[in-house]
Parts: structure tokens; sequence; C-alpha cells
């Protein structure tokens, strides 16, 4: 700790968290007096909301629905909670957030899909919608739809309802 009060994070901790210079930082202490750092996430903020609507889009579309931030999954449905929720994002995913990219994808066109978790590969689809949340200028997440059917499509419903969806998240 120096004079004023700064705290130095090892490299290490940064990386594993995904903490770049300018994140915002939520900082507290338990009962035992430990304290914890946790980056600051406004979808997490939100996740009871985004839950439900990952939910009412797994049943309207019949898609696996999910809603991140830019580090993880915050909500998923249509799927185990374990297979997708709170799990890291992929850095393919994380770019198309930062770069505002909305992705529609079909593997019977060619298009290339973009995995969503670090932990997976994209082959295990076979369409995916990718919408940018934006909030205040900046991206903040994004919503995904996801199929595994193999005669599945995203078209222009699924892609304005994704495009819906980030707009009232953000």
């Amino acid at each position: 700790i120096d004079e004023l009060g700064r705290v130095v994070i090892p490299k290490e901790i940064r990386r594993t968290l995904r903490i770049r210079e300018g994140d915002p930082l939520e900082i507290y202490t338990d009962k035992d007096g430990e304290v914890i750092l946790k980056k600051y996430s406004p979808i997490g903020e939100i996740s009871n909301f985004a839950k439900d609507y990952t939910e009412s889009l797994f049943r309207s579309l019949g898609h696996i629905a999910c809603i991140t931030d830019k580090d993880m999954i915050v909500s998923a449905s249509g799927v185990s909670r374990k297979e997708l929720w709170e799990k890291p994002i992929s850095r393919d995913l994380e770019q198309a957030i930062q770069s505002r990219q909305v992705v529609t994808a079909n593997r019977g066109n060619g298009t290339r899909l973009v995995p969503v978790t670090s932990e997976e590969d994209a082959q295990s689809y076979t369409a995916q919608v990718i919408c940018p949340i934006i909030a205040d200028g900046e991206s903040i997440g994004a919503v995904v739809l996801l199929s595994r059917e193999p005669a599945a499509r995203m078209g222009d419903t699924e892609l304005k309802v994704a495009e819906t969806t980030a707009s009232i998240v953000g």
C-alpha cells in the first residue's frame, strides 16, 4: 500500500479476473474482516431480470438464450445451469462485444460460428445470433441465441428479437 492508500493488484490476479486499467471494482469486507475485490458488472446487477428474460426468450423461440456481460455468462436458459451459467466468455465473443459486431451464423451456409465460452468449441452449435448490449454509449455485454438442432436456422425474427432484448437490457 502506498502513501495515497493505493494497492497494487498482482498481474496474475488481474489476468484471472480479466481486470484492465480503468475497470470498476467492488471492494468490501466480510464479517471476518477479509477484503474482497470483485469486478463490477452492470449486467450482474440485474441478473434476476436477465434470468426472467432468457427464460422468456427460450419459451418463445425454442432456442438456447444467454445474456452475458464482458466477462461471463450472467444468465442462460434452455441448457443445464452448469453448462453455461457463470462461465467465462470466449475471446472471440469478447471481441464481438467490444467491436459492437452483430453476428448471425448458420452452419448450413458456411458462416463461422463464434465460440460462446472459453471452454467450448463452436462446433457444438448449428446456428447463433449475437447482439451486443449498449448502455450509455458503451458495449457492456451481449444477448446470444444458440441452437444445436441440425436443421435450425437463425433469421430475421431471431435477429430482431435479440436486438430488441439487447436494447431493453441496455
